[in-house]
């Protein structure tokens, strides 16, 4: 049987209250006693149970991270951000992949609220209202890490994602680029719509024709940057540039076209979006919008350090600043 904390108490002949006050590093303890505790502690080798210790203090010290694959480079460096403020702040991360499948990442939030976690950072892909009625109905802090809800009832971190890709598409067109394929992401959000919406402005602005047959709807995959690659260069008339929504996707895309005898960049230009690792894996490294994924987790967790603290906020919706990584990629 595991050691409670009625067995310490007895064996250091003190109460249970006395126990609990040294655990939770109370100070007003005799140095004698807390000796005589931490020695019964460490004799019997008890460990506190954190969920049994947060209903009496109602904190737990936990907080719940629910991402959509854990396997992916993107959000495992946005949980990573998480984790280091997280620990410096003495939190505990319970992890959870939702598959961006709505009953689940519901369902894993009713979980983490029967964990007693403190608070919860989400990361997804639509913001629903049955996600805001979750969240807002909790009585619990939740930070959107690179997720936007449209309402801006939740806290959240993320980019500029329009002006992202408006920039990108600008910088493009100012190296003569004239026909450019875009890549989006099929999920639906209203990130990706603004994406959308930014490539589509850069064109107008620069009286370029926007051209249906340049935009292929990617899965954020590997293999659908492949099959746009497949596409784009089938067409007549091809792009001399093709923009991903996802480094992923732009590996993919680079990929397929080697696969077909495009040399890149010479015949075809390749732009990705996220600056993940895979940017420099590839052979041309990938010039891309930096997304500072570890930044919007760091800066996702202590702002969900000050919801707990009760600290001031200044802003519930921050917007970090990206950029543009120009490398072997594109040429000018």
């Amino acid at each position: 049987m595991s050691v409670t904390i009625y067995d310490v108490a007895k064996k250091a002949n003190v109460s249970m209250a006395t126990v609990s006050r040294v655990i939770n590093g109370n100070t007003n303890v005799k140095p004698t006693t807390r000796k005589k505790v931490l020695a019964a502690i460490e004799e019997l080798g008890f460990r506190p149970n954190a969920v049994a210790r947060g209903l009496a203090s109602r904190k737990t010290t936990s907080v719940g991270v629910i991402i959509p694959d854990i396997s992916n480079m993107f959000f495992a460096e946005l949980a990573r951000g998480i984790e280091d403020i997280a620990s410096m702040y003495k939190y505990h991360i319970i992890l959870s992949s939702s598959d961006q499948n709505l009953n689940k990442e519901l369902d894993l939030f009713d979980n983490m609220l029967e964990k007693q976690v403190d608070g919860v950072i989400f990361m997804g892909g639509s913001i629903s209202e049955n996600h805001v009625k979750a969240f807002e109905s909790s009585n619990i802090p939740v930070v959107l890490a690179a997720t936007v809800d449209d309402s801006q009832k939740i806290p959240s971190v993320n980019i500029d994602y329009y002006t992202a890709v408006y920039d990108a598409v600008s910088q493009l067109i100012e190296q003569n680029h004239q026909t450019i394929g875009y890549v989006p992401n099929n999920s639906g959000s209203s990130i990706e719509a603004s994406k959308v919406q930014g490539y589509q402005d850069a064109l107008k602005e620069n009286n370029l024709e926007i051209n249906e047959s340049f935009i292929f709807e990617g899965d954020d995959t590997y293999q659908s940057g492949i099959n746009a690659a497949n596409y784009f260069l089938g067409l007549e008339q091809k792009p001399t540039v093709i923009m991903a929504a996802s480094d992923e996707m732009a590996l993919g895309v680079i990929h397929g076209a080697q696969d077909q005898g495009f040399n890149i960049p010479e015949d075809l230009s390749v732009v990705g979006f996220d600056n993940t690792r895979l940017a420099v894996m590839v052979r041309p490294e990938l010039t891309t919008v930096v997304q500072p994924m570890y930044d919007i987790g760091a800066v996702s967790m202590r702002l969900l350090t000050k919801l707990l603290k009760n600290e001031a906020v200044d802003e519930h919706q921050v917007i970090l600043p990206h950029r543009i990584i120009k490398r072997s990629s594109t040429k000018e």
